[in-house]
């Protein structure tokens, strides 16, 4: 036998080398993952329908009537758990209930106002087992929006937890009078468990297809009314299970979500991904900083969810110990992936090095979106991004996927005047996240939303780069690196014009909250007189150490060394020139965390008109307060900034 040449033994450490800083380029391993996820996901998604089972009802009987999984524990709610069996009685019991007593019938909608609790999840499997509709209400609207939604739906049939009852007032009652609201309480469930657990026959379920509505979720409502997002059945099939496999989650895990079950964030990525592997969902009533640890201990969670500045409350909330030993609690814990969507890049890496999270899941997505981007994080080459892929990725799925230049005037993708098409914004410049439709069947992709078809073509752009082309519009501006990382920059209407530039609300809240003595940042714009565009406004939350004991006014110091702080991270353009401080637990944010700007930004700064919240303004090398006598000089056009 010939002997290996001697150059053999190098070559092959070289080579190994070579793959390495290939996969390192190309994210080639992080792309076969994301692949891999969707590919497995969308075959059995098919397989399926092509049998009338995309209804999640199926999926809960399986797991329920398989010798393997019926005894395992699917749900953990407070101090009780349920398996997937117990579960699957439970609901054919309810469904029994619902068909016999409210005469609930397929293809019906019925609206749910609750808050997270093992009785929503009973009912949501009860009514897709009657091949009913539910349409999930956000618990903490109360008056005109809470009667919009219920009206929206066109239900006869509201159920309401008890605990949110109080929100269902007199003025609701009245104005939605052919509506019946059902309180679902402690007696009442107990009737709809003495029903017969009567499995309602298939022919409710399998005409259901991958465009059939499954779910009808309400968008937060930031700019208006919240308006109802159709969630398909293959969406929630399709989100569920490729997230599953993209994070790894198995059988074994427990997931764990404060999050608010009527938003799709923990409906499609917790709720349906946990059923995608049969692994445990617990669940708590909704979210609380000061309990947030001990349900996620008391669970064994090895996954949390969060969205929004959730992640800001949690790093915000003192070190814990335990009583008898007088060790930190912040290890004390299972969990190695955090997965949600809104980590700020000022908070990421803080959040992961105190609670010993070794993976960050981030994604941005919306509910009524069509596409989604991804980021496994586990080191700092991907910290703050919301997406990343690699050469495979971008040569299989990248002409799904545009960011367009914008014109910040008309709030829209920018149109050539010669040629009546967008551009594309150049590498790393920011633009306007789009994803494609295809053009002849854009509901195949995007069903819209529930009940208005001009909010739903606002969302569809034809004729962008290509006649006859179309393309979801995310309302989102963003920025893809040369490294293929998706950075989120803001809302396009949110960013302002302040000296002829373009302001990122969402990059100058990051500088801000990068100040020692800041807790939380929500920048937007402000008219003032005699001056074009919008000046910068920071709502700022100060640490109790940066404000003066007692009146909760932030210190001389700490005025100063932020101004020093801005002035060093930003450009002048983009300084926040005014400073609106707001005490915690005042802060306006959805009911996921996300933070609001619309009544700020209407508020501005005129002294009088900020409530309870003391306005300063930068001048020279500090903040100082802003009186009625600024403000007239501003109006008298004494004061240009």
């Amino acid at each position: 036998m010939a002997a290996l040449p001697l150059s053999l033994p190098l070559a092959v450490p070289a080579l190994a080398a070579a793959a390495a800083y290939a996969n390192g380029k190309y994210l080639l391993s992080y792309d076969i993952r994301l692949l891999s996820s969707l590919v497995s996901t969308v075959a059995r998604v098919a397989w399926w329908a092509n049998r009338g089972r995309l209804n999640l009802f199926y999926r809960l009987e399986d797991l329920a009537t398989s010798k393997s999984s019926e005894n395992r524990i699917f749900l953990r709610f407070e101090n009780k758990t349920y398996t997937y069996a117990q579960t699957y009685d439970t609901v054919l019991r309810y469904a029994s209930w619902l068909k016999e007593q409210r005469g609930v019938q397929k293809g019906e909608m019925v609206a749910l106002d609750f808050q997270n609790t093992d009785t929503l999840i009973f009912i949501l499997f009860a009514l897709w087992a009657l091949g009913a509709v539910p349409a999930l209400i956000n618990y903490n609207l109360t008056g005109k929006p809470l009667a919009h939604c219920v009206k929206t739906t066109a239900t006869r049939l509201v159920l309401v937890d008890p605990v949110v009852a109080g929100n269902v007032g007199e003025d609701v009652r009245s104005e939605l009078s052919q509506v019946t609201f059902e309180f679902v309480t402690p007696e009442l469930e107990r009737q709809m468990l003495s029903h017969e657990p009567i499995r309602p026959p298939d022919d409710a379920r399998n005409d259901a297809t991958g465009t059939s509505m499954g779910l009808l979720i309400f968008t937060s409502g930031t700019t208006g009314l919240p308006k109802a997002a159709i969630v398909s059945w293959d969406k929630i099939a399709v989100v569920g299970g490729f997230t599953s496999r993209w994070v790894g989650t198995t059988k074994n895990d427990v997931f764990y979500t404060a999050m608010p079950l009527y938003h799709s964030t923990a409906m499609l990525l917790g709720f349906s991904h946990t059923l995608s592997v049969g692994a445990t969902f617990a669940i708590s009533r909704k979210f609380s900083t000061s309990g947030f640890w001990d349900d996620v201990r008391k669970h064994g969670a090895n996954i949390i969810q969060y969205v929004g500045e959730t992640c800001r409350y949690l790093l915000s909330a003192p070190t814990r110990t335990d009583p008898t030993t007088g060790e930190s609690l912040d290890r004390q814990h299972k969990v190695r992936v955090a997965f949600g969507n809104g980590l700020r890049p000022d908070v990421w890496n803080k959040f992961k090095s105190r609670f010993g999270i070794d993976t960050i899941a981030e994604f941005y997505g919306a509910t009524e979106g069509n596409f989604a981007t991804w980021n496994l994080s586990r080191n700092d080459y991907s910290m703050g991004a919301v997406g990343r892929s690699g050469a495979l990725y971008h040569l299989m799925l990248g002409r799904s996927v545009a960011i367009a230049e914008v014109d910040h005037d008309t709030a829209l993708p920018h149109r050539d005047p010669k040629t009546g098409f967008c551009r594309r914004a150049p590498g790393g410049a920011p633009g306007e996240l789009l994803f494609t439709l295809p053009p002849a069947d854009v509901a195949s992709r995007f069903q819209g939303y529930y009940g208005d078809k001009e909010a739903t073509s606002r969302k569809i752009m034809r004729d962008v780069f290509l006649k006859g082309d179309a393309w979801f519009r995310t309302g989102d501006v963003v920025r893809w690196d040369r490294e293929n990382r998706v950075y989120f920059s803001d809302r396009i209407g949110d960013t302002f014009r302040w000296k002829s530039e373009n302001v990122s609300t969402a990059e100058v809240a990051q500088v801000v909250g990068l100040h020692p003595g800041v807790l939380e940042s929500n920048v937007y714009g402000v008219e003032l007189p005699h001056h074009e565009g919008r000046a910068g406004c920071a709502a700022v939350v100060f640490r109790p150490a940066a404000l003066l004991s007692g009146d909760g006014v932030p210190s001389s110091e700490t005025l100063k060394t932020l101004a020093t702080h801005v002035r060093a991270g930003l450009p002048k353009y983009a300084l926040p020139l005014f400073l609106r401080v707001v005490r915690a637990g005042t802060a306006q944010t959805t009911g996921t965390n996300k933070q609001q700007k619309t009544s700020l930004r209407s508020e501005g700064v005129e002294p009088g008109k900020t409530g309870a919240d003391d306005v300063f303004w930068l001048r020279g090398d500090s903040y100082v307060r802003f009186r009625a006598e600024d403000w007239k000089a501003l109006q008298g056009g004494r004061v240009k900034l």
